[in-house]
């Protein structure tokens, strides 16, 4: 029998309050763990891939990105339609 929604909406956050209060390094493993307990069709191997490949070429040349003005002028150049 399932539990209550109310009993496992206390228990996520508990848990979630938990989780928040781990150390950095602690938390991204635990969201590591988390991710990889995921479908696989959630997680692209080699959309993590290139998210590395960004970040250590962020890294190498931080002047290799954008500003957060400009991302904002892409996105909204490419989905006209949304809100600002």
């Amino acid at each position: 029998m399932p539990y209550p929604t109310v009993i496992m909406s206390t228990a996520f956050a508990d848990i979630e309050r938990m989780a928040f209060d781990l150390p950095e390094n602690q938390r991204a493993r635990l969201a590591d763990s988390l991710l990889r307990s995921l479908s696989e069709y959630l997680i692209d191997d080699d959309e993590v891939a290139e998210a590395i490949r960004r970040d250590r070429e962020m890294d190498a040349d931080p002047r290799s990105g954008i500003s957060l003005e400009e991302l904002d002028r892409s996105v909204r150049t490419r989905f006209p339609g949304l809100p600002a």
